[in-house]
């Protein structure tokens, strides 16, 4: 008896199947490649002026930075940047600078009141008959036979003036004279904290100032920003003091940011006066 199961089957072929799809291929024109660059292109344009200048060098031509802060980030990076490459030149410049002779650092005004006073003091020493440089008096002449003795006239000597008193009078001379400041701020920076003050001016505008670390150091960038210019107008490393004019070169903000690179706080004192429309000051 056969079983219906034992009939011999026709062995199994895979049947190859098309899958339909949905996707087509754009044809790519010289036009479309064209105008994808351009477009690329100003995207990346737009990038860069408007975010990555002013968070990289404080450059904003359009004011957009300003408003985003990133100038601000900007000009700060730059501030690091510059004391850290005179930071360097400093310790290049202090291994390889020669000593400097002691007689160079007397300033020549006060060589010239000593060889004065020399010349005082030889010129009373032959009035009175006693040499320079001894400590004691020279032994008296015999008396010789005279009609009348000779009373000896006292030389009156007129020391020269003090030149640290009469440097120091000047100076108080012409604090007094001048006018009074406008505005006054002081802030204490902790080690490595920075501070930023600016003034509002216009271009031509002249604004006097006085700043003082009161005691300490600080690394300082006297600078200016605004309508899509910038300017550095001087720097300066561990400077104790500074007083002086600031001339507007554009109108902006005009100003100073300092930096205490020392391990202990500094408080600094800022004075203004001058043409200027208002201070920005934290």
């Amino acid at each position: 008896m056969t079983n219906r199961f034992d009939t011999p089957k026709a062995p199994l072929r895979a049947e190859p199947r098309t899958l339909a799809t949905n996707v087509q291929s754009v044809p790519a024109t010289p036009g479309g490649l064209i105008r994808s660059t351009l477009i690329a292109a100003g995207a990346a344009g737009a990038i860069l002026v408007l975010f990555w200048l002013p968070a990289e060098y404080g450059i904003d031509p359009t004011g957009v930075g300003a408003l985003t802060g990133l100038t601000e980030m900007g000009e700060i990076k730059q501030q690091l940047s510059a004391e850290a490459e005179a930071d360097a030149q400093a310790a290049v410049a202090s291994a390889v600078a020669p000593a400097i002779p002691t007689a160079a650092l007397v300033p020549e005004e006060v060589l010239q009141r000593l060889d004065r006073i020399d010349a005082q003091l030889a010129a009373l020493a032959t009035v009175i008959g006693a040499p320079v440089g001894t400590a004691e008096p020279a032994p008296a002449p015999e008396p010789a036979p005279q009609p009348a003795p000779v009373a000896e006239v006292p030389v009156a000597v007129t020391p020269d003036p003090d030149p640290v008193e009469g440097a120091v009078a000047e100076a108080t001379e012409a604090a007094s004279a001048a006018p009074e400041w406008r505005d006054e701020v002081s802030y204490t920076l902790a080690p490595g904290e920075g501070i930023e003050v600016k003034l509002v001016m216009e271009e031509g505008q002249v604004a006097r100032f006085a700043w003082t670390a009161n005691g300490g150091v600080v690394n300082y960038d006297t600078h200016a920003d605004g309508g899509g210019q910038s300017i550095s107008y001087e720097q300066g490393r561990a400077v104790p003091e500074q007083a002086g004019e600031l001339v507007a070169a554009f109108t902006g903000n005009h100003g100073w940011f300092w930096r205490n690179r020392t391990d202990a706080p500094v408080t600094l004192t800022l004075r203004t006066a001058g043409q200027y429309a208002e201070m920005r000051a934290p």
